[in-house]
């Protein structure tokens, strides 16, 4: 129970800057949601990134690495180094300009506005709140694989204890744990969902803070720890490199060169994303995003390098693991190579990243308050204090369905496949939207819509396409399978994906989501004077 026992103690100590926060707060709108816009800069900087590295960036990248090798760092990490810090410097420093001048604290608020549309702007909130969901679920997930793992049953020997489950009727041998799948993940959830019912914005970016200065100090402890006791990483790279079952993993030869491009189009979801756009709002100072640009790209580097590298490693010391069960190689790392207390301390390290599903929750809280209940005039008829508390109903709501959820998608979906297939491709193709309504004046309401639905159907598209052909799914390392056999090479299933001519669904979604963006505009009105006035004003008065 070692390394279960600090898990605890640090979620205790989590529970309790969110009621610290409570404490420091007001019952007014704006401070719940967005703590006054208050955020300083390192504070601004650590809850950013923290936010952005979740369950998705550690156990899912180490989970896929496991399974496709080396060359997914090339994937996401590469790419996001450089189109997220210039993401948020471009976009997210106006998007906090304008809702500190004019009282935005959501896109959508912002969206309305700019294009004076309401059901349209309804159909946005409803899109995004829709492909949110999966993110925190991703949340739930890595939270109960983390305690589940870090709980594993050892002899004296340090051989692990197995026993017999019964699943779908069967009965099968696996480890013995202390603390099951589903109880860690509605420990996290309850402990998730109580500082953020009670912190608001404040306690969640305080958490995130910590959560994020945690891990980046004992990741690399963690790193150096597993090298040492497995011998050096050389030998293991050599083992690696000499069998022709794992060689293919020190090359990109698992990942198709259409693929590998098609993944820098992901990196452009991170703006569109309502938690780092409401987080974006929350920022005391503009000077805060220029600390975010210089070292974001060096925290990037800092997570992703040991994750993928352990998953690599987890292949020769954990073979044979499924696709589902990759997703917690860094934690069977962890227990099997440091010692138990050392395992608990790094354990609660990952947790803090796997545990930023808070502020989806919260964007997600935020968004209806302000989005719905607030613009269709509940605001002014039951106050800001009935506001606030509904919206920590809402937030009570939200997280009992991620972790039904989380339950129900137990060894069904990859972490990295689930945040990509959804969250992701989703966001991305949302970018054009977002970089029209600030930057291009001529942009129109209808091309919002036009481009918005696109990404609805493509989004339901692509869940039928990957629900429909997953009986015919190949194991890691094979080849593509056609999906629809007359239609050729235009849809083909991979082991986690479904790929369009090769390449993830997220560069055509992305692509045709801008020319739509654009034509549509240039077929209908404008707004108003009024409005291009206020958004792009021909004489900027100075102070």
């Amino acid at each position: 129970m070692n390394p279960a026992i600090v898990v605890f103690i640090y979620l205790g100590i989590v529970l309790y800057i969110g009621i610290f926060a409570f404490r420091k707060g007001t019952s007014t709108g704006e401070d719940f949601f967005l703590a006054s816009r208050s955020l300083s800069s390192t504070v601004f900087l650590l809850s950013l990134f923290g936010t952005n590295m979740t369950a998705f960036a550690i156990l899912g990248s180490s989970g896929l690495a496991y399974q496709r090798g080396i060359g997914v760092y090339g994937l996401m990490a590469s790419s996001s180094g450089f189109v997220i810090p210039l993401t948020i410097f471009f976009i997210g420093t106006r998007l906090w300009a304008i809702g500190k001048q004019y009282g935005h604290m959501t896109q959508v608020q912002f969206l309305r506005d700019r294009w004076e549309c309401s059901g349209i702007g309804t159909f946005i909130f409803i899109l995004t709140a829709a492909m949110l969901i999966p993110y925190i679920i991703i949340g739930v997930m890595g939270g109960g694989a983390t305690l589940e793992a870090i709980s594993h049953v050892f002899d004296e020997q340090g051989q692990p204890v197995m026993e017999e489950v019964m699943i779908k009727g069967e009965k099968v041998l696996q480890q013995k744990h202390l603390v099951s799948y589903e109880a860690g993940g509605a420990i996290v959830a309850i402990v998730v969902m109580s500082y953020v019912f009670f912190g608001g914005m404040r306690g969640t970016a305080w958490v995130n803070a910590f959560q994020t200065t945690m891990f980046l100090c004992f990741g690399s402890i963690a790193f150096f720890l597993i090298g040492r006791d497995i011998g050096g990483f050389d030998t293991v790279m050599e083992r690696l490199g000499m069998n022709p079952k794992t060689s293919a993993l020190l090359s990109r030869q698992r990942i198709p060169q259409a693929e590998f491009f098609s993944y820098m189009f992901i990196p452009l979801s991170s703006i569109m994303f309502p938690h780092i756009a409401i987080m974006c709002m929350a920022a005391k100072k503009v000077q805060a995003f220029k600390k975010t640009v210089i070292f974001y790209p060096l925290c990037i580097m800092a997570i992703w390098v040991p994750s993928v590298y352990l998953g690599v490693v987890a292949a020769d010391q954990f073979p044979g693991l499924k696709p589902g069960e990759a997703d917690d190689v860094i934690l069977r790392m962890l227990t099997s190579h440091t010692d138990l207390w050392v395992a608990g301390m790094l354990g609660a390290a990952i947790m803090a990243c796997v545990m930023a599903s808070d502020s989806q929750i919260l964007a997600l809280c935020t968004m209806f308050t302000e989005d719905i209940f607030a613009y269709y005039g509940h605001k002014e008829r039951f106050g800001e204090k009935a506001q606030v508390w509904t919206g920590r109903v809402f937030v009570i709501l939200v997280t009992l369905f991620a972790y039904w959820a989380a339950v129900k998608l137990k060894d069904k979906a990859g972490i990295f496949e689930l945040a990509i297939r959804f969250a992701f491709s989703g966001f991305a193709s949302l970018a054009p939207v977002m970089l029209a309504a600030l930057f291009w004046k001529r942009s129109t309401r209808w091309g919002a819509f036009a481009a918005s639905l696109w990404v609805a159907l493509s989004v339901l598209g692509l869940w039928y396409l990957y629900d429909a052909s997953s009986g015919i799914a190949p194991k890691p390392g094979e080849p593509p399978v056609p999906i629809i056999s007359s239609l050729g090479s235009l849809f083909l299933r991979t082991p986690g994906n479904v790929t369009i001519f090769g390449s993830l669904a997220v560069m055509p979604m992305c692509l045709i989501s801008g020319v739509l963006m654009w034509a549509v505009s240039l077929l209908t009105h404008p707004p108003s004077k009024e409005t291009l006035e206020k958004y792009f004003p021909t004489v900027r008065s100075v102070g």
